[in-house]
């Protein structure tokens, strides 16, 4: 098994993830390279999720400091 390099931002990782799954769903790659992409795939997905606690984490503690403990879901008023 090959060592991924190091991984991308979050953008470029749902980009790539993207990408895999586009070329994947096109049905022209050997089992091999399926399985690869599909690797790839779940390295960039869990990548993305430790990025995204990271990131709620660090709302925590900003909301902890200003006297605010709890977090209020999020509403989008674009749908």
């Amino acid at each position: 098994m090959v060592k991924n390099p190091k991984l991308p931002s979050l953008e470029i990782s749902l980009a790539e993830i993207n990408t895999l799954i586009e070329k994947m769903e096109k049905g022209d790659l050997s089992l091999e390279d399926s399985l690869t992409q599909f690797e790839r795939g779940i390295t960039l997905i869990k990548h993305a999720q430790k990025i995204l606690q990271t990131a709620e984490q660090k709302v925590q503690i900003l909301m902890k400091g200003n006297g605010e403990e709890k977090l209020a879901p999020y509403e989008n008023n674009d749908e």
